[in-house]
């Protein structure tokens, strides 16, 4: 079969990266998880004081662009790649509810999304790749073979990522992550720069009552009917 892109877009905690490195490990494709590069950023900006409560410098961020640096590579013991940070392995830290506070901030900024559109669409050119993000059947890859939007409702979407907090050992409520949710939402499809809107030959997704399983079985069935 031919190698094909595959643009998976849609709301925060929908699973989205968990199917899409499944999906391309079946397939045998690269998968690139676009939302922890938004997040290495915000990590950056966070530790160099640039974002915080009530404030943001994003000035001096698009000033320091140049000094961020990211990459992947493969852990073979977990399966899948873990992103870098000028060399350091942030993986872990990437996946906060602090992170995902200010994540939708620093991805509203036009040439932060510029510096990362232009790494990512690198990454596709060879196609047999499999993409996760916000934008990424709109901007990056409008001339995917397969666009895929998920969805869910908030409150599931909230459930799902407060689970996954928790089993990391982060104290917070469930509320705070709901919150946390919504907010996303509102910031990720407002924003002047790429919103986060369905391409119009995306397929919609509900995986709100789909198992994983069931998800991945019927996005390989779309992927090789297009391959």
């Amino acid at each position: 079969m031919n190698k094909i892109v595959i643009a998976i877009d849609g709301f925060s905690s929908t699973g989205k990266s968990t199917i899409a490195k499944q999906l391309a490990k079946q397939l045998n494709y690269i998968y690139v998880d676009t939302g922890a590069m938004y997040r290495a950023v915000t990590y950056y900006a966070l530790h160099h004081n640039l974002i915080g409560d009530g404030f943001f410098h994003s000035e001096k961020l698009i000033e320091q662009l140049s000094e961020i640096h990211i990459t992947f590579k493969f852990n073979e013991a977990l399966g899948f790649a873990e992103v870098y940070l000028n060399g350091e392995n942030i993986e872990k830290a990437i996946r906060t509810l602090e992170v995902s506070r200010y994540v939708s901030p620093v991805a509203t900024i036009s040439e932060v999304r510029q510096k990362l559109v232009e790494q990512q669409q690198l990454m596709g050119k060879d196609k047999g790749i499999v993409m996760d993000g916000r934008d990424i059947g709109t901007v990056v890859f409008p001339d995917a073979e397969l666009k895929i939007f998920m969805t869910a409702s908030a409150e599931t979407r909230a459930k799902r990522r407060y689970k996954e907090l928790l089993e990391r050992g982060h104290n917070l409520s469930y509320d705070e992550v709901l919150e946390n949710v919504t907010t996303r939402d509102r910031i990720d499809s407002t924003r002047d720069d790429s919103p986060l809107v369905k391409a119009d030959d995306a397929i919609e997704i509900d995986n709100s009552d789909l198992t994983i399983e069931e998800q991945i079985e019927t996005l390989l069935k779309l992927a090789k009917s297009k391959a």
